[in-house]
């Protein structure tokens, strides 16, 4: 079904959803994961997490997601909700929850290549980031 707008019929956009967490360390700090070459917005920094999977809920994708590219464990009861973004891009609209992470267990590395860096979150807004991403920056510095 299409959206009227100006008399003209416009096709929603498919809906992705994709769950991203704000892994906090002790100090306080904030990881930022660099979107490798070769993927879509390749070079800017984003929160760990990756797409929801039909079926999955957004707690088991970051669960996965961050075990796949990270190599550590999160237990469920871990991962609190903060708040979303909700983003359109062309040719689809994105739904990202966001969540808190300030325990797990392992070691934090990048398993796909990927640049990692810890960020105190007064700092953040100083890494480009994907255009959905950005309006969280002020969320997390608010709630660190």
């Amino acid at each position: 079904m299409g959206d009227e707008r100006e008399g003209k019929t416009v096709e929603p956009k498919r809906l992705v959803l994709v769950a991203a967490c704000v892994l906090v360390d002790a100090d306080g700090r904030v990881l930022l994961a660099r979107r490798p070459e070769g993927k879509p917005m390749a070079g800017l920094w984003e929160f760990p997490g990756g797409k929801v999977e039909p079926g999955e809920v957004p707690e088991a994708c970051l669960i996965r997601e961050l075990k796949e590219e990270l190599d550590i464990d999160v237990a469920k009861a871990c991962l609190a909700p903060l708040t979303f973004a909700s983003h359109e891009y062309e040719g689809f609209h994105l739904l990202m929850p966001l969540y808190v992470c300030r325990r797990w267990e392992g070691q934090v590395r990048a398993l796909e290549g990927q640049a990692l860096t810890w960020v105190p979150p007064a700092r953040l807004r100083e890494y480009p980031m994907p255009p959905a991403d950005e309006p969280l920056v002020a969320v997390i510095r608010d709630l660190l």
